[in-house]
This record gives C-alpha cells, sequence and structure tokens, in this order.
C-alpha cells in the first residue's frame, strides 16, 4: 500500500464533531492528534469535543428520537442495508484505516470489516420482525397487548482495538429499534467511526439519528451525558474498573445499561484434544488482533501429560510469526496500541519469570520505532502469577497444567470474570460438561474464535450485562408496553 495511497484516504476524513447532520467545529476549537502507532506519526488532527459539544450532540439525538422512532421499520431497514452495501464498496478503505490507526495487520483489519458489516445486514433484517403479541387474559375478562418501544436516545462509549466491529455492532440495532444515537469514539483510534458516518449520510441517515463526539477527556464529555435526564440507555465495551463507574453514574438516572466489559478468557485443552486443532485454536484465539481483545485467551490451562508437545508445537508456529508494520505483507504481529500496553506485556512477563515460568519464545519489547511487543510463550506459569489474573491485552501466551478435568473447571472458572472460554476435547460428553459448568457468557467448543453477528455476544460475573448481536441484540434497545383491553 503506497504512502500516496494512505495519505489520500487520511485526507478525505472530516476533522470535524458529527452533529445533527453536519460537520461542525467544537465550542473551543480544541483538536487532538491521531498516531500510527507503527510509527509514532501523527496521521490526522481532528477537533477535541467539548462537555458542552456533547450535550450538543444529545440536543439533536433527542430532537430527531420522536420521528426516528416513528419511521417505518422497512424504511430503518433500507437505510442500514444502504449502509451495508456501501461498507462493502469501501471495505478497502477501512480496513486501511483501521490498519493505520491501530497497527493491526491488513489481512485481519479485512476480517473486521467483514464482521462488523454483518451487523448492519443482520439487523437491517431485524428491524423489519419487532413483533409483540395479542391475547385473552387468563380471567377472559380482557385481552392483552404487548408491544415493543424503541427505548430512546442512547449513549455509546466504544474501544479503540476493534474501531469498525464496536462501532457498527452498538449503532446497527440501536437504529433498526427507532433509538437515536451520540457515539463517543475512542481517542486513539477515532477516524474509523468518523469514516463509518460519513458512509451513513450517504446512506441518507436523517440528520440527529447518530452523533460522533470525539474527544481527548473522556470522562469530562461523558459525565453531563450520562447525567442528562434526556438520556435512556447507555453502552460501553472497555474494562471493567471503567464499566463500574459508567454503571454507577447510570444509576442515578436509572439507565438501561449494556456493558461489555473485561475478560480472562481460559483456554482448555485436554489430553484426548486433537493436538493440532489445538494449537489452530490457540494461535487464532492468543494472536488476534495482536492479543489485544477481551475475547483473548489469557490462560493455557493444558493438561500436564500434553503440556510439553502443546508448549513445542505453539512455539514452533510463533517463532515463523512476522513483526512489522500491518501494511507489510505477510506480517502477522503489529505493533501494541501504545507504550503503556508494552509495558504492561513486559510487567506481566517479567513477574511470571521471576516466579519460575519458562520462556519459550519471544519476551521483550523490540527497539526502535513503534511500540511493539514479540510474540511470546511461557510454560511452567505457577498460581499467583499475575499474568494468570489481569488481562494480558497483548502477544503472550502463558500454559499452565491441570491433572484432572474437576481441578481444570476450577481453574478455568477461579476469576471475577466470564466472557468466553475455549475448550479442546474429543469427548463429546466432556464436551457438554464443560458447556455446563464453565462460568461464561460463550464458548468455542474445538474452535478459537467465537464472534458472529447472528449470535449473542457478551459475559457473567464481572465481564458484563447485556447482549450484543444475535436474535437478543435489538431487545437491549426496546422497552416491553403491556395494554389491557376490556372485553365489552
Amino acid at each position: 500500500m503506497s504512502t500516496q495511497t494512505e495519505q489520500a484516504l487520511l485526507d478525505s476524513i472530516p476533522t470535524g464533531l458529527f452533529i445533527g447532520g453536519e460537520w461542525v467545529d467544537g465550542e473551543t476549537g480544541a483538536t487532538f492528534d491521531v498516531q500510527d502507532p507503527s510509527t509514532g506519526a501523527v496521521i490526522r488532527t481532528i477537533a477535541d469535543a467539548t462537555p458542552a459539544d456533547g450535550i450538543r450532540a444529545l440536543d439533536a439525538a433527542v430532537a430527531a428520537q420522536e420521528s426516528w422512532a416513528a419511521t417505518a421499520p422497512r424504511t430503518r431497514s433500507d437505510i442500514l442495508r444502504r449502509a451495508f452495501d456501501l461498507v462493502q464498496e469501501h471495505k478497502e478503505d477501512i480496513a486501511l484505516l483501521m490498519t493505520l490507526e491501530m497497527g493491526k495487520p491488513l489481512a485481519e483489519a479485512r476480517g473486521e470489516v467483514g464482521y462488523g458489516g454483518e451487523f448492519l445486514r443482520w439487523f437491517s433484517e431485524e428491524a423489519v420482525r419487532i413483533a409483540g403479541r395479542y391475547g385473552l387474559n387468563p380471567e377472559g375478562t380482557g385481552h392483552m397487548v404487548v408491544s415493543q418501544r424503541p427505548v430512546g436516545p442512547s449513549f455509546f462509549v466504544t474501544p479503540w482495538n476493534f474501531p469498525f466491529a464496536m462501532a457498527t455492532r452498538k449503532i446497527a440495532p440501536a437504529l433498526a429499534a427507532g433509538c437515536t444515537v451520540v457515539i463517543k469514539p475512542p481517542a486513539l483510534t477515532p477516524l474509523t467511526t468518523m469514516f463509518f458516518t460519513s458512509l451513513l449520510e450517504k446512506a441518507d441517515l436523517p440528520a440527529g439519528v447518530v452523533n460522533v463526539v470525539q474527544t481527548s477527556r473522556s470522562s469530562a464529555l461523558s459525565a453531563p451525558i450520562i447525567a442528562d435526564p434526556r438520556l435512556r440507555k447507555l453502552s460501553f465495551t472497555g474494562s471493567t474498573e471503567v464499566g463500574r463507574k459508567l454503571i454507577a453514574q447510570a444509576a442515578e438516572g436509572v439507565l438501561r445499561v449494556s456493558m461489555e466489559l473485561g475478560g480472562n478468557a481460559p483456554f482448555v485443552v485436554f489430553e484426548d484434544a486433537d493436538l493440532d486443532k489445538a494449537v489452530e485454536g490457540a494461535l487464532a484465539a492468543k494472536f488476534r488482533n495482536i492479543g489485544q481483545a477481551c475475547t483473548a485467551a489469557n490462560r493455557f490451562i493444558v493438561h500436564k501429560d500434553i503440556a510439553a508437545e502443546f508448549g513445542r508445537k505453539v512455539t514452533e508456529r510463533v517463532n515463523a510469526m512476522k513483526i512489522g508494520r500491518g501494511t507489510e505483507d505477510g506480517v502477522a504481529i503489529g505493533p501494541l496500541i501504545d507504550a503503556d500496553a508494552v509495558a504492561k506485556a513486559a510487567e506481566l512477563v517479567g513477574d511470571a519469570v521471576d516466579r519460575g515460568a519458562t520462556l519459550l519464545a519471544g519476551g521483550k519489547a523490540l527497539e526502535g520505532t513503534g511500540t511493539f511487543y514479540e510474540p511470546t510463550v511461557l510454560t511452567d506459569v505457577v498460581a499467583g502469577s499475575a499474568i494468570l489474573r489481569e488481562e494480558i491485552f497483548g502477544p503472550v501466551l502463558a500454559i499452565a497444567t491441570f491433572e484432572d478435568e474437576d481441578e481444570a473447571v476450577r481453574l478455568a472458572n477461579d476469576t471475577e470474570y466470564g466472557l468466553v472460554s475455549y475448550v479442546f476435547t474429543e469427548n463429546l460428553q466432556r464436551g457438554q460438561r464443560m458447556i455446563d459448568k464453565l462460568e461464561t457468557g460463550m464458548m468455542g467448543l474445538n474452535v478459537g474464535v467465537v464472534s458472529n453477528a447472528a449470535a449473542p455476544f457478551g459475559g457473567v460475573k464481572q465481564s458484563g450485562v447485556g447482549r450484543e448481536g444475535g436474535l437478543e441484540g435489538i431487545h437491549e434497545y426496546l422497552s416491553t408496553k403491556y395494554t389491557l383491553i376490556p372485553v365489552s
């Protein structure tokens, strides 16, 4: 990909805030820079929204709510379908943009465009299937009408690691349900959301239905929006620590909330597993998105009889991974998002090694330009190591061992998180037991990637509240109304 192509794409992205159907300057004219993590270079300077700008965006969403809720479901469906078609037309642009601002390899960015686009198509189909029910009450004295209504103006806070998919996964069901939106994209990777918003414009989305306020001061902008009594819904994807704070703020207004929070995913490999299949699953579950995913496998819990062979096979594949800028051919590992992410990976690896873990591959940051950390494999990781308790968010595969099924379950569930788990076994009955016993909202059985627009995404325990995607996703943006009509 030529530098000229990259620059032309970057130059095409608006620099303002999107409020009430127009790209406008922020209240103060302040700006902030977006950087390429592979080089540290500034790639775009954009408007920096203030709290007052956030309220302006909410004003626009509130003003548009009544008319958007009254819009025919087929019309909402058609707009989302046009947005899907436009994404397909611009899929290379979106993929390149994500690689430039986030660092992921271009092949993975293309995969995210495909995944994220499916939320637009899926919810364009769900928009016309919102249904209620009608029937006689048990006493025979009246007819019950149960209907669904849009929740109302919604505020979205999205993360930097999947800039396109996290925007579509929230915006698409909200629009399908008839809700208007204010979205605050991440300061590290806002450009993809801004580009996608320009496609929504081209899809003839009415003014005020989606409003975008990027800022370098997230909490300052979010707090007054969440406190505003006109807001009815808050959806956040990010850390559990921040999620707790937002839930507390939302409680004041008794807002509907959807929270997709942290993960500490166990990847359990039993002694009867197809080892080659398990290795392929491990590479997908760990190194996708450079390990920077809430669904990334965090703890590899491998039966003691096969742990050495599993470690050897994984290490062989990891040593062959090419590290570099995501636009380069064959790159598997791009940069981490920033220097703090590199420091955290180094700290977790250092702690594990100090406690007795063996380093099989990688284990250090790369010197020079960019925030790169080598893909790393650790084995013999002992209980108490920080890497088994904290979300790594980096390309580090940490192996611990177990002796029997009960121990595997105990180790897998020994965390306050419960987003996703992965299990590899050729024993069907054991697989069914794991479905029942593992305390996670999602599970991959003999597979390393579970996300799909048609499936409900979300966790239990401190990994979140609510579901995104699937049949369940649109109900996060609908409220149920019951009406009794007496029998005459």
